[in-house]
């Protein structure tokens, strides 16, 4: 009652959740006031001057917060059930793992930070009058409209020194910033530019700038600002779909808009897996020669010629497939593509998932030009984790009434693990598992494998390497003009897919790929997902045959060869002819010295 009665003198100031330990020193002033008037006596006041704040919240704990997720389920019990969704005492079980939404929700929100960060300060949100005596109450009212927003807090500069601003946080008080804090603040120009490094409190901040401020470890806080840029991160259980986090964007609260679901982007070298994977089948191997070289297109699909070039803009020659897509080399990929047909590929990838709609039936395809939002990516993605079986992705296990009633419960396609270790197809006994569908031979998908493994150990994906595994597969995908960023990965327990770019597409910014903007996101995310699991060797499939090959050509390495190198086939499409002399031509009728030709 006493602290009841302290509040209407100061409500903000002396709200016990916002500020307990003010709270206390007011209720006590009330208690000994009570006393001296003879309310209560002395013994009263000293039992009840001891008690702590008891005020709190009084709402359900939320142990996970996953509020995209908990949108999704509560759409679809809205479509399963109606309004009595709302009435009936349900009680839904999901797929999501605690501990996998948790470093879901930090991943995406450090990474959008980082990529604002690298791209310099805005400036204050607001600018509002106060005075060196402003009070704590007159400070709160002028920034109470502000809300949080993430970890992002409201806050109001009040005084500045040459080292060092005092700031007025929303529910936390007086704080400092430091110049250390910062550093990162130089004026944004462009997205491409940025001004000078401050070298004083007053190049970034003045009293009165109403910001946004980050906790840090310990006590500090940090200069930040709401990110521009938006992300997405899904993560799936490949050998049944099932759902273990997902996030889809920096704040639901300050926007609703669900990328993993709803955002459909063009996918970039992120859809080059598929096309190597139909390649394969139509005989290629990580062998196959293509060449990386200039080429204009008069492609009937497009409506201009088109002269397609790598990131880099160098071209690198004859190249190996298994090269072509550890580098992520477009002009490999594009080749490729003419080679096995664009309709074949189209046709051979809507067994990944992809629908008619999201692929475009030209060369472009080669670079991703479709659209697919990351859980499409997820579903794709699924496949080459698990051994070649599409499965769907699902968020509800079952459903139950207020008895522990089973209404509702899911059925997903689930892969047989066994078959996969034995690289069988399902028999049609499974024990009761609805099957998952086999949409790649065992041998394609471990060549596939192989080849993601290699493009993070040495190619576009190499960051991930931080994590100390080998069992890491993935591609990276960066748009044109850097607008969309993605990463693309997956454990043989876990697919994740990572995405960063503007809700109205516009670039990233200069080398902001896939490997810069969203693989730190997937690498924080699967540092704690991955946690405790053993590394998982390739099994290898039967049929397959490693081969020693010269690395030029693609052929038998010659017995004395000094850069041959070992190469995974399947057995029928081994080499057999043996790589020229070096320093001759391999023509129809033996090799000839190269001087010869000339």
């Amino acid at each position: 009652m006493a602290m009841i009665a302290g509040l209407p003198k100061a409500p903000s100031k002396y709200n016990p959740i916002a500020n307990p330990e003010r709270a206390l020193i007011r209720r006590n002033y009330v208690l000994r006031r009570m006393w001296e008037v003879g309310y209560i006596s002395e013994q009263d006041y000293i039992d009840a001057s001891k008690a702590p704040v008891s005020a709190q919240y009084h709402s359900r704990e939320i142990e996970v917060y996953a509020p995209y997720v908990a949108e999704m389920v509560r759409t679809r019990l809205i479509e399963q059930f109606g309004d009595e969704a709302y009435t009936n005492g349900l009680n839904v079980y999901t797929t999501i793992r605690g501990d996998h939404q948790k470093a879901a929700n930090l991943a995406l929100q450090n990474a959008l930070l980082s990529y604002d960060r690298r791209h310099g300060y805005r400036g204050a949100i607001a600018e509002i009058p106060i005075t060196l005596d402003s009070s704590e109450d007159e400070l709160l009212a002028k920034i109470d409209t502000f809300d949080s927003i993430g970890p992002l807090k409201p806050a109001v500069v009040t005084q500045i020194s040459q080292e060092s601003a005092t700031i007025f946080i929303k529910k936390h008080g007086f704080e400092t910033l430091s110049l250390g804090s910062m550093k990162w603040a130089q004026k944004k120009l462009s997205t491409n530019s940025r001004g000078a490094v401050p070298k004083k409190v007053a190049d970034v901040v003045k009293p009165g700038d109403v910001i946004r401020v980050e906790k840090m470890e310990g006590d500090s806080w940090q200069l930040a600002q709401l990110p521009e840029a938006e992300g997405a991160l899904v993560a799936v259980a490949p050998y049944d779909g099932a759902v273990t986090a997902l996030n889809g964007g920096f704040d639901y609260f300050n926007n609703k808009f669900n990328r993993v679901t709803q955002s459909r982007r063009q996918p970039g070298s992120g859809f080059k897996p598929f096309i190597y994977s139909a390649a394969l089948e139509k005989g290629y191997t990580p062998a196959t020669i293509i060449n990386d070289a200039p080429v204009v297109f008069d492609d009937p699909g497009l409506e201009n010629v088109w002269r397609p070039e790598n990131y880099s803009g160098k071209f690198f020659g004859p190249t190996r497939l298994r090269e072509g897509l550890i580098h992520s080399r477009n002009l490999i990929s594009i080749r490729l593509l003419r080679d096995i047909g664009a309709n074949y590929a189209v046709e051979y990838a809507k067994k990944f998932g992809f629908e008619d709609g999201m692929l475009h039936k030209n060369l472009s395809l080669a670079l991703g030009s479709g659209s697919a939002a990351p859980l499409d990516m997820a579903t794709a993605y699924s496949a080459l984790a698990n051994g070649g079986y599409r499965v769907k992705p699902y968020l509800i296990t079952r459903v139950e009434d207020s008895q522990g009633n089973i209404l509702s419960q899911s059925a997903p396609a689930t892969v047989c693990e066994t078959c996969v270790l034995e690289n069988q197809a399902f028999a049609s006994e499974t024990n009761g598992l609805n099957a998952a569908e086999q949409i790649m031979t065992p041998q394609n998908n471990y060549i596939m494998n192989s080849l993601l493994r290699d493009v993070v150990k040495y190619g576009t994906g190499r960051k991930a390497m931080s994590l100390g595994r080998n069992d890491l597969a993935g591609k990276t995908g960066t748009t044109n003009d850097q607008v969309d960023a993605w990463f693309n990965g997956f454990h043989p327990e876990l697919v994740a897919i990572s995405w960063v770019g503007f809700d109205k597409p516009r670039s990233l910014g200069r080398y902001e790929t896939g490997g810069r903007a969203a693989l730190p996101m997937w690498i924080d995310f699967m540092k704690v997902a991955l946690k405790g699991l053993a590394d998982t060797p390739l099994e290898v499939p039967v049929d397959m045959v490693t081969v020693r090959i010269d690395p030029e050509t693609g052929k038998l390495a010659r017995p004395d060869a000094t850069n041959a190198i070992y190469e995974t086939f399947r057995e029928q499409m081994a080499p057999t002819d043996m790589a020229p002399v070096p320093g001759t031509y391999a023509g129809e009728n033996g090799s000839t010295p190269v001087i010869d030709l000339f």
